[in-house]
């Protein structure tokens, strides 16, 4: 996580520490963000970077009926559109959540914002299930990219919670080559598992050149090769 460092309330203009929430001024709710072209650090609502000038996202909250509840805090989420993106936030913890779509895109073309976005005051939630704030289900818990060390809920069909915080973990993994590596573990492990079909596969037909029996079919083959890549790929 950044460093703490004066920045300006874009409400007031008040010199007031990064790692605030609220101004000491003027009473405004802050929220650190990255700037997209330098990735410096400033508050949301500011329209130009401090550090580099660049234009700044624009955030706004909209009205949303049924925006669901968080599942950490049980309290309604709020509606926040940054850019063209829209993710739902909760107030109390900070943790925010977002369709698979909006997460992709803001990987892409946000990755300035969500770098450096965290709620300073929240706690470390306790490790537990998750329920999908839209279809009510508890949620699967993932190793993002299986070596980044970030574990996040997942409902496959609706989207991805993240906690406070974690969001910048995984930008930082991204940015320092690991789903380079990440995928580069995986086509090692991949080669090797098939290296290791192949030679039980000729161990067997060996066995049954000698038996008499019929040899192991290509199609099991294949079917315990899709196995193996079924089980290193899924979430």
């Amino acid at each position: 996580m950044s460093t703490a460092e004066a920045l300006n309330c874009p409400n007031c203009g008040g010199a007031v520490m990064s790692d605030r929430t609220q101004c000491e001024f003027c009473g405004s709710h802050l929220k650190t963000v990255g700037c997209a072209a330098c990735l410096g650090m400033m508050f949301l609502g500011s329209k130009f970077c401090g550090h580099c000038g660049a234009t700044a996202y624009a955030a706004e909250l909209i009205h949303d009926e049924h925006p669901g509840d968080c599942p950490r805090c049980k309290v309604k989420l709020q509606s926040l559109k940054i850019d063209t993106v829209l993710i739902r936030e909760c107030e109390r913890c900070g943790g925010f959540w977002s369709d698979i779509a909006a997460f992709e895109h803001l990987c892409a073309t946000v990755i300035g914002f969500i770098g450096s976005y965290a709620h300073q005051n929240a706690d470390a939630p306790a490790i537990s299930y998750v329920p999908c704030p839209d279809c009510g289900q508890l949620m699967n818990r993932s190793n993002f990219a299986r070596s980044s060390g970030v574990i996040i809920d997942m409902c496959k069909q609706h989207g991805v919670w993240f906690d406070a915080g974690e969001l910048p973990k995984i930008i930082d993994f991204i940015d320092k080559g690991g789903i380079d590596r990440s995928r580069e573990k995986e086509k090692i492990a991949i080669a090797d598992e098939r290296s290791k079909l192949r030679d039980e596969e000729r161990r067997l037909a060996m066995i049954a050149r000698r038996s008499g029996s019929a040899p192991l079919s290509d199609d099991k083959f294949n079917s315990g090769f899709g196995g193996i890549l079924s089980r290193l790929f899924d979430l």
